[in-house]
C-alpha cells in the first residue's frame, strides 16, 4: 500500500475522519428530505419509500460513526 493510501486509512479512523463522515453523511439528509417533500408534492409511493429507506440508512450511518467516535475516545483516556 503506498504512503497516501496508508495516511487516507489512518485519517478515516482518526477524530476528525469520523467528524468529516457525519458531516457528509449529515449533509446527505438534505437530498433525501428534498426526495421525500418531492415526492410527497407528486403523490408518488414509490419515490416516497425510496427516501424512507434513504433516511433509515442515513440514521443507521450515523448511529455507527457516532458509535466510532465514543470507541476513539474511549482509547484517549488513560487509564488509573
Amino acid at each position: 500500500m503506498s504512503n497516501i493510501g496508508k495516511k487516507a486509512k489512518n485519517f478515516k479512523k482518526s477524530k476528525s475522519g469520523v467528524y468529516l463522515s457525519i458531516g457528509t453523511t449529515a449533509f446527505g439528509a438534505f437530498g433525501v428530505f428534498k426526495q421525500a417533500r418531492e415526492a410527497r408534492n407528486d403523490h408518488d409511493t414509490l419515490r416516497l419509500i425510496d427516501a424512507g429507506v434513504s433516511a433509515a440508512a442515513i440514521v443507521t450511518g450515523l448511529a455507527i460513526l457516532y458509535r466510532e467516535l465514543k470507541r476513539l475516545g474511549d482509547d484517549d483516556v488513560l487509564l488509573g
